[in-house]
């Protein structure tokens, strides 16, 4: 009986298993997202979005062109407040309104100028900015301050404590504040400046600066303190407790560390709001009012003449209108770019 032989022994391909090697080999460390911190990693995010980044350069300008208005007014050769169509009466026609058309548009005056005074629109509206961004970046800074203190406070300590407060945020989110600053800011004037006095500009910019703060502070302050009420039950909370950590080493290394893209966000969207609200005041009189160069006091004198001539209306109209919401989209962008789970 004949013993078969045995079959011939393949290859072995020794390039596929040092392939297989290689892939069981760990990776090494790699130099991309995981060596970048999460700042750099949402200024990353940032820079991708388009309509971010330009809302970033359109709100920049709008602050430089701010900062600078004395310098571009110099430069420019006029001033908000000379009334350049009684000094020189060719500039206005019999009925007050500029002479040329398109509301006295020329090379002397690149906005026009204002039926009846004759002011240079173009000076009007740099100080108008100015004026209106100083007031509601102000207001800003405040609220985001009393707005933090008292939310974390009231997130972290809780109980009774937590209880008042979240009272009063609740009565002033329900209080109608508009008609408090139409009913309330004559007598809050009156409380500085006897009535035959007139109120300083100073004055009515401290005084709207604390009113608007005193009824944007809520909004933040219940958001932060919905946020603490959830970290302060964490690992991380419960361990700095457990090392003994005092309160303010709780607060402030590990509580607003985890707080900062929230309080971010409220304050890019709460600028806006409050240039609108400054505005709103203005138009209705009881806010910055006429010589004083403002946003909302170009619209109330822009709204007696747009029948007749739209162009002292127009140009701080669409100015607002570009600032707003150019300074929405940042807000968005920057929301987006801070908690990338958050999509529009």
């Amino acid at each position: 009986m004949t013993t078969p032989s045995p079959a011939p022994i393949a290859p072995v391909d020794t390039t596929a298993t040092e392939a297989v090697e290689e892939s069981r080999q760990p990776a090494g460390p790699d130099k991309g997202a995981d060596a970048r911190s999460p700042g750099q990693l949402a200024w990353r995010r940032f820079k991708r979005d388009r309509t971010g980044v330009l809302s970033a350069y359109i709100v920049v300008f709008f602050f430089v062109i701010a900062i600078a208005a004395p310098l571009i007014a110099k430069l420019y050769g006029k001033d908000p407040y000379t009334t350049y169509g009684q000094d020189n009466p060719e500039l206005l026609n019999g009925f007050g309104y500029p002479a040329l058309p398109n509301g006295g548009i020329s090379g002397d005056f690149w906005f026009g100028i204002e039926p009846q005074l004759g002011r240079d629109v173009f000076t009007f509206l740099l100080y108008g900015i100015r004026t209106s961004l100083l007031i509601a970046a102000a207001a800003t800074i405040l609220v985001t301050l009393i707005g933090v203190v008292i939310g974390v406070t009231a997130g972290y300590l809780g109980g009774k404590t937590d209880y008042f407060i979240g009272r009063v945020i609740d009565i002033l989110l329900s209080f109608p504040s508009t008609l408090f600053f139409i009913a309330f800011m004559p007598v809050v004037y009156g409380l500085f400046v006897s009535p035959d006095d007139e109120i300083p500009t100073s004055l009515r910019a401290i005084c709207l600066i604390l009113a608007l703060t005193a009824f944007g502070w809520a909004s933040m302050a219940r958001l932060l303190r919905g946020q603490v009420l959830a970290l302060r039950e964490r690992e991380f909370v419960e361990a700095a407790k457990v090392t003994g950590a005092s309160p303010a080493r709780i607060i402030f290394k590990e509580l607003l560390p985890n707080l900062w893209t929230p309080i971010l966000i409220q304050a890019t969207l709460a600028l806006p709001a409050f240039v609108t609200a400054e505005a709103g005041l203005a138009f209705l009189g009881v806010g910055i009012i006429d010589p004083t160069p403002d946003w909302g006091v170009m619209i109330q004198r822009g709204a007696s003449f747009y029948t007749d001539d739209i162009t002292f209306m127009l140009f701080p109209g669409v100015s607002m209108i570009i600032f707003v919401l150019a300074f929405n989209l940042l807000g968005d962008s920057v929301r987006d770019a801070l908690d990338p789970k958050s999509k529009r």
